[in-house]
């Protein structure tokens, strides 16, 4: 699996380098500014790129812009955006066009070599992979504008995994319930919140996260 990277911290970008290697990642270019990630992901067209949110010239947000359009011009590119803070507008902005294949770490998360690894993994593949910080942040906003009282408290546990990317069977495990359980909840969620139900595990997340971020 081809992995463009763009970070410009050189000891991050570098430990990058190396762990997503030790687990048979293909580099095919490790950058640290805006215009190189432009041309890495136009020419080289990785299965999944890792992008820091701020990159030169701008230190702005110049990295998720970079990977916006690269999306725009090869539809469901997978993109796993990675940050120093929680920053909503650019979860926003990645989640927009609806598409699956998308992450949103915070920077911290690379430390745990499995979680970061599973992130990659599961946005290369077309999945979702939201930070928890970022989820926990969305769902107290989203309570302070429309209050989310028709959800019980085990529902939003569910919903909270959901968003993260998890499978029923991954939820289940956790909050150790059945599989039927987690099932149903979801079935419910879905009701309660006015959305449908699908069996497609990343359109149900970006169902959820849309909701989650609409006002």
């Amino acid at each position: 699996m081809r992995v463009v990277i763009a970070e410009d911290l050189f000891l991050l970008r570098d430990g990058l380098v190396r762990m997503l290697e030790a687990f048979d990642f293909e580099i095919a270019a490790a950058v640290d500014n805006g215009p190189e990630l432009s041309r890495a992901l136009a020419e080289l067209e990785p299965d999944v790129a890792v992008v820091d949110v701020r990159l030169p010239p701008s230190f702005s947000d110049e990295g998720l812009q970079c990977a916006l359009q690269a999306r725009r011009d090869r539809p469901g590119l997978p993109v796993l955006v990675l940050s120093q803070h929680v920053e909503q507008l650019y979860a926003r902005e990645l989640l927009a066009d609806g598409n699956g294949g998308v992450g949103y770490l915070l920077k911290d998360r690379v430390f745990d070599a499995d979680q970061f690894i599973d992130a990659v993994r599961r946005v290369s593949q077309g999945g979702t992979a939201m930070d928890p910080q970022v989820i926990q942040q969305l769902l107290t906003r989203r309570s302070q504008d429309e209050p989310m009282g028709d959800l019980t408290a085990r529902e939003k546990e569910v919903m909270e995994l959901m968003a993260q990317g998890r499978s029923n069977a991954a939820i289940a495990a956790q909050l150790f319930v059945t599989e039927r359980a987690v099932a149903k909840h979801t079935s419910n969620i879905f009701g309660k919140l006015g959305l449908p139900p699908s069996d497609d595990d990343n359109r149900r997340v970006l169902a959820v996260l849309a909701y989650l971020d609409r006002g």
